[in-house]
């Protein structure tokens, strides 16, 4: 159970790419899918190398394949992929209607 106190806070460099949550009250844990996405869409390297230093490099690569492609900008995607050494295959889901 992560309470205020011991709970990591994310640097202040992060609330341009996260302006439309509450940012005081992101938790690195519970947020993880909005704080990597974001990063991954909209971060600059500042974000990028944050995110590899905390969650690591391997656990993020595992993270974005259980990820639909539709999360992600098209060259955000294909950044990540590079970076992360991923192969991405997981489609969206999509309706036949």
């Amino acid at each position: 159970m992560n309470d205020v106190s011991t709970r990591t806070q994310l640097p202040s460099f992060f609330q341009p790419i996260l302006w439309s949550y509450n940012f005081s009250a992101l938790d690195t844990e519970t947020h993880k899918k909005v704080i990597i996405v974001n990063t991954i869409n909209y971060g600059d390297l500042t974000h990028w190398r944050w995110i590899i230093e905390y969650y690591g490099k391997e656990a993020i690569r595992e993270f974005l394949e259980t990820l639909p492609v539709s999360e992600f900008r098209p060259r955000a995607r294909r950044l990540a992929e590079i970076v992360f050494s991923s192969t991405h295959s997981h489609d969206a889901l999509r309706s036949t209607h």
